[in-house]
């Protein structure tokens, strides 16, 4: 059974992921179509990595607490 941590977990770790294909390969293209949201929330490769990490971090803790199913 998959429960709303999980459903939320799984959106974080989309977003992340795509936060990091963004950062990686088409920075150019995100600094020209997001201005407004980079202005307070930075597309570096640093952050975004650091970012992956906790979402990483806490499904593992998710996981460990049976929460996450797979």
């Amino acid at each position: 059974m998959v429960n709303i941590e999980a459903i939320i977990w799984w959106a974080f770790l989309a977003d992340s992921v795509g936060a990091n294909i963004a950062s990686w390969f088409f920075p150019k293209w995100a600094k020209k179509n997001f201005k407004s949201i980079l202005k307070h929330l930075p597309l570096t490769r640093g952050w975004t990595i650091v970012y992956l990490i906790l979402v990483l971090w806490a499904g593992f803790a998710l996981y460990r607490l049976g929460i996450l199913p797979y």
